[in-house]
């Protein structure tokens, strides 16, 4: 009997053990469950917090229009994780892509100065990388701009860089604007140039004829014989006619500059004003003046006085630089468009002075009179009448100054 006792009391405290144990062990569980549990909502609030850095980084690249990639200085090579380059035609190389195959693809001015800076990085000479460059595009026969930052990413125990990292970005519209205001900077220190010659050439334009009408005026009072006094009448007339021109055309430049000229279009017959014109201009010279009048009437709807302003300024030019062979007012009829020109044989222009020729201020003869306005006019009242100009010419063989306008019909 006692020893069932015992054996009883020694089994219920086996059992009491046993339970002691699964309850500790159900503790440790749930506490070891608790601490894992801590431990997955940290690694899962960082992780939210990294994709919400990954999205802001992303953000950042896509809003700067950015391609990142890296560089292993060792293997020499490139790759490029991320890229929102503007435009679709950006070259992108392959991952692990040579630098040297990456750097081909540029111009090749721009290959040895960035190959350079890049292998100056990878060997630790340097610490920053930027650089800009000219692509090939992946459209043939096109490039683009491009400029590079990049940094070292890691080093090795030596310090030596064992990650390059960067970043791209085109710049086309920058490189556009800086040659747009590169250009817009010499036009206007050549315009002030011009401006400067053209004052000192007006003071000499406008002095000259001022000179003799001063001059010969003060001279007449005191010269009694009649043919002396009409020659002297003749030179004040004459200068008084020069001296006007050089005024018009400063107050028909004063009028285009300041768009204050209206235009009347009415319908022109062009031949009795090229005959006009002849006449007119044909005592100046001692150059035969010639017409050229395909048809017996020409009618084209434009303003009568700013075409024959554009015709004054054509003869006068050629004129001023022919004194031998012969000279040719004409037109010639294509379409809907009648082409108006002045032929010469004077001394012709280069090919390299025939763009600027029609600038405001220039004069390719500083010799010759005149203020370097009269072909800026043409082009300028040429431009009003939706029409078009330029010139042909050889250097010794002569001038055609052309004007292409629209016609209203032809008979």
């Amino acid at each position: 009997m006692l020893f069932i006792t015992l054996r009883t009391s020694s089994l219920v405290i086996l059992l009491w053990l046993v339970g002691l144990v699964i309850f500790l062990a159900l503790i440790a569980l749930i506490y070891r469950q608790m601490v894992q549990r801590k431990q997955l909502e940290k690694e899962l609030k960082e992780i939210e917090k990294m994709l919400e850095t990954n999205v802001e980084y992303e953000f950042v690249l896509k809003a700067m229009h950015l391609a990142t990639w890296h560089v292993d200085p060792k293997m020499r090579s490139i790759t490029f994780e991320n890229d929102f380059r503007e435009n679709n035609d950006n070259f992108t190389p392959e991952a692990g892509t040579n630098i040297d195959d990456w750097i081909s693809q540029f111009l090749p001015g721009d290959q040895a100065r960035v190959t350079k800076a890049l292998d100056d990085m990878c060997q630790g000479k340097t610490d920053i990388f930027f650089q800009q460059y000219q692509v090939k595009s992946a459209i043939q026969g096109k490039t683009y701009w491009e400029e590079s930052y990049a940094t070292i990413g890691d080093r090795n125990a030596d310090g030596m860089p064992t990650k390059i990292v960067g970043a791209s970005m085109r710049i086309d519209g920058r490189k556009e604007m800086e040659t747009a205001l590169i250009l817009a900077r010499n036009k206007a220190e050549e315009s002030d140039r011009l401006k400067t010659t053209f004052l000192a050439n007006m003071g000499h334009e406008i002095r000259t004829p001022l000179n003799a009408i001063v001059g010969f005026a003060d001279l007449l009072p005191m010269v009694q014989d009649e043919n002396d006094r009409n020659q002297i009448i003749s030179e004040i007339q004459q200068n008084n006619q020069k001296l006007l021109r050089i005024v018009s055309g400063l107050v028909s430049m004063a009028e285009i500059e300041a768009g204050a000229r209206s235009l009347a279009m009415a319908a022109v017959d062009l031949n009795p004003m090229f005959k006009e014109i002849v006449e007119v201009y044909q005592p100046s010279t001692d150059v035969p003046i010639l017409n050229h009048l395909p048809q017996e009437e020409m009618l084209i709807r434009t303003d009568q006085a700013v075409l024959r302003e554009i015709l004054d300024n054509l003869m006068q030019n050629a004129i001023k630089f022919t004194t031998n062979g012969t000279i040719t007012l004409g037109y010639d009829t294509n379409g809907n468009q009648v082409t108006i020109w002045v032929s010469d044989t004077g001394k012709g222009i280069s090919k390299d002075d025939q763009e600027r020729i029609f600038d405001r201020f220039v004069k390719l003869d500083e010799f010759v009179p005149g203020a370097g306005l009269g072909l800026s006019m043409v082009k300028s009242h040429v431009t009003n009448l939706g029409g078009t100009t330029g010139v042909v010419s050889e250097l010794g063989e002569g001038s055609k100054f052309w004007v292409s306008l629209p016609l209203i019909r032809k008979i």
